[in-house]
């Protein structure tokens, strides 16, 4: 069996750990004071192209583009 092979191995599993500690770290962190109330603009969401974006994903884009519709005819 060739040295470097688990060597390899336990790179890409240290990686994937670390990622993975990352990852829950990043979601048990608290919104910073301040920003608590800060709204996310739809209008900003419907002209924005990065499609995975968590937030661009829970957003009702149908509707809120009849909504930006119908104010833009008032």
């Amino acid at each position: 069996m060739n040295p470097f092979l688990g060597l390899a191995i336990a790179i890409i599993v240290l990686l994937v750990v670390l990622f993975i500690v990352t990852y829950i770290l990043n979601k048990r962190t608290p919104v910073p004071k301040g920003c608590e109330q800060i709204k996310i603009s739809e209008e900003f969401c419907l002209n924005c192209t990065n499609t995975d974006c968590k937030i661009h994903e829970k957003l009702d884009l149908e509707k809120v583009k009849k909504e930006l519709e119908s104010e833009d005819e008032e």
